[in-house]
């Protein structure tokens, strides 16, 4: 049955055309917004960027991994529904082992990846630059990266965030949740 028309009068009844009436999204869609923020941040973090030399950025880049250690804000929000491919990732951390779990690790990682996910991500960086606790450059240098399409912080983000839930690692504040 096709759905019925932006001119044609709402189904519940009132009169008023579908478009001005029940349930009706109007105006750009989250991930439109999301996309749009995190490019005015990456935008905004670029003039931090500007004049680094190539061993600043590859310094930057390789302090990326140890990011989400700072605080608990920056581990990704993990999915509700436990996959079979985020169980047997957990399962892999929880016994430390790194051969395990990469092809699953690929999997989740495309799960969580989306433009709502990389922007939570973009304001707790800025929230801990606001507060001291991470430099003006890498701040700068995490938020421009969220807004590429390289995934090496949210990996870094997902790895810690299951490590900690499953009781692998301790939390920033050095506390170890029971699995």
């Amino acid at each position: 049955m096709p759905r019925p028309g932006r001119n044609d009068p709402c189904a519940c009844g009132s009169g008023r055309k579908t478009k001005r009436c029940c349930g009706q999204h109007r105006g750009p869609a989250d991930e439109q917004l999301a996309r749009a923020r995190l490019a005015t941040l990456a935008r905004d973090a670029a003039h931090d960027l500007v004049d680094l030399s190539e061993k600043e950025l590859d310094e930057l880049s390789d302090d990326l991994l140890d990011l989400p250690t700072i605080d608990l804000s920056l581990h990704v929000k993990l999915p509700e529904l436990i996959t079979p491919e985020l169980e047997r990732l957990r399962d892999a951390i929880a016994d430390d082992d790194p051969h395990r779990g990469r092809d699953e690790l690929r999997t989740v990682t495309d799960q969580i990846d989306t433009p709502q996910q990389r922007v939570r991500l973009a304001d707790a960086i800025l929230r801990l630059r606001a507060q001291r606790r991470l430099t003006r450059t890498d701040a700068a240098y995490a938020v421009y990266h969220l807004s590429t399409p390289d995934q090496q912080l949210l990996v870094a983000s997902l790895v810690n965030a299951i490590a900690v839930a499953v009781g692998a690692a301790r939390t920033p504040g050095g506390l170890r949740i029971a699995a």
